[in-house]
């Protein structure tokens, strides 16, 4: 009689083929009900356009005393940091929006309004952490940076370097508060300008300035003129100041 252990063998062969089937057939389902109820629950519960507790300040921002905003690198333009402008008590939101001519900034922290998409992959692999908050406005690059705070909130600077000009800031032909260009210290290259807010009267083009130190002035009032970006995700009409990083002109040559 032939033996049947070659055929036994076989049997066990198909049966460990089948199992090892079975085994990533489970493994595949369970991934893909992980990232399901990853992505239900993010859905239901996670971060959304619409302004949340956790971003509002609770305490009125008249009552809180003004003071110089602690160090905060909020934005970063290859060797250049922008610091917080803002005392981090005054700080109301952070976005960022595009602006004609100006450069794109690399935000430091997480996007508090990003996708679904973007949400199930942070919530599965990580990453996508980090403080501040920040907002995207409208979509766009992020070469501008609004930050939030109450009107007359003192702003500071948030770079080291030298006052360039002081300009009117003008929208339909009427001035609300003022422009300020700062060159900055560690890039020469280019020219970080400040607008939306009323510039202190001490300071003075030519003045040295240093980052999160020197009064630059204070938040103006322009909600009467425009509709801010920033007011969807504050308790409040949205004011800030704006910061962008401009490529510095070039000098004429005789």
């Amino acid at each position: 009689m032939p033996s049947s252990r070659p055929n036994g063998r076989r049997r066990v062969e198909r049966q460990r083929v089948r199992t090892a089937r079975r085994a990533r057939r489970v493994a595949l389902l369970v991934v893909l009900s992980a990232v399901f109820l990853v992505a239900l629950g993010l859905t239901a519960f996670g971060a959304s356009t619409t302004p949340t507790a956790s971003v509002i300040p609770r305490r009125s921002q008249a009552t809180v005393a003004q003071t110089r905003p602690t160090t905060e690198i909020v934005a970063v333009r290859n060797s250049l940091h922008l610091q917080l402008p803002i005392s981090q008590s005054r700080l109301t939101a952070i976005g960022y929006h595009s602006a004609a001519g100006a450069l794109p900034l690399n935000p430091i922290g997480h996007q508090a309004n990003e996708g679904l998409v973007q949400r199930v992959v942070h919530g599965i692999f990580g990453g996508g952490g980090g403080s501040p908050k920040w907002y995207s406005l409208g979509g766009g690059d992020t070469s501008a940076l609004d930050v939030g705070a109450p009107i007359g909130s003192d702003v500071y600077s948030p770079i080291d370097g030298t006052v360039l000009a002081i300009r009117p800031f003008v929208v339909e032909g009427r001035t609300y508060g003022s422009e300020i260009d700062i060159q900055p210290q560690t890039a020469p290259s280019v020219v970080v300008a400040l607008t939306q807010l009323v510039s202190d009267p001490a300071l003075t083009v030519g003045a040295p300035v240093v980052s999160g130190a020197t009064k630059l002035g204070r938040v103006a009032d322009l909600a009467r003129v425009e509709q801010q970006a920033l007011a969807h995700y504050t308790n409040d009409a949205g004011n800030h100041v704006t910061v962008e990083v401009r490529s510095a002109p070039a000098l004429a040559t005789g």
